[in-house]
């Protein structure tokens, strides 16, 4: 069994947990103002196994299995891991920082994670075709342009409910990290942009 699926399974399992138990999602969500000290620092990290539905639950475990297996196959095992937690506890920081004199906010969900994931995907075949709700298919490179702006916009304005901090340094962050642990820090990434291929 892959790292991928065991990380799904332990999810998904908490997820489901979670959303029965009022006072394990309290637990274990990303809570700033409650984050005072370093025993709460955990949040960072287990926040990313709970989510708020069924449906953020799926698609944030969909987008994961399809991008999760193809990086585990190409860094190992053992790396996938350090990108895959370390971007849930960084995509949580900025969150943090700016909300933690806000008494009721909380946020939750492996967004963060899995936005490294994707764009360390994206890191190794930026030309690799993505569908947009299978509809819409667009180079990944294109996709990761597109997205960091709409998200950096987004973040800015800061309205709704969604995390679009996390979402964005959980994806610089993936790329970030695949500069670090590429033996050829960047060069690779520079190659395939200067030869587009269609796959």
């Amino acid at each position: 069994m892959t790292v991928t699926l065991i990380f799904i399974i332990v999810t998904v399992v908490v997820s489901v947990l979670a959303f029965n138990n009022e006072r394990l999602l309290n637990n274990l969500l990303l809570w700033p103002a409650r984050m005072h000290s370093p025993e709460q620092y955990y949040r960072f990290l287990t926040s990313g196994f709970v989510h708020v539905d069924y449906m953020h639950l799926a698609f944030n475990m969909i987008t994961f299995y399809f991008f999760g297996e193809l990086l585990e196959q190409n860094i190992g095992p053992e790396r996938f891991t350090i990108v895959y937690l370390t971007g849930i506890i960084v995509a949580g920081i900025p969150s943090y920082f700016k909300k933690r004199h806000i008494p009721g906010y909380a946020s939750l969900g492996a967004s963060g994670g899995v936005a490294a994931i994707l764009f360390a995907t994206i890191y190794l075949n930026p030309w690799q075709q993505i569908g947009i709700f299978f509809i819409i298919q667009l180079p990944s490179i294109i996709f990761a342009v597109l997205y960091l702006a709409y998200t950096a916009y987004l973040a800015r304005r800061g309205s709704g409910v969604v995390n679009h901090d996390a979402h964005l340094w959980g994806s610089l962050y993936g790329l970030l990290c695949m500069l670090v642990i590429d033996p050829s820090h960047g060069r690779y990434f520079l190659d395939q942009l200067m030869h587009p291929h269609w796959g």
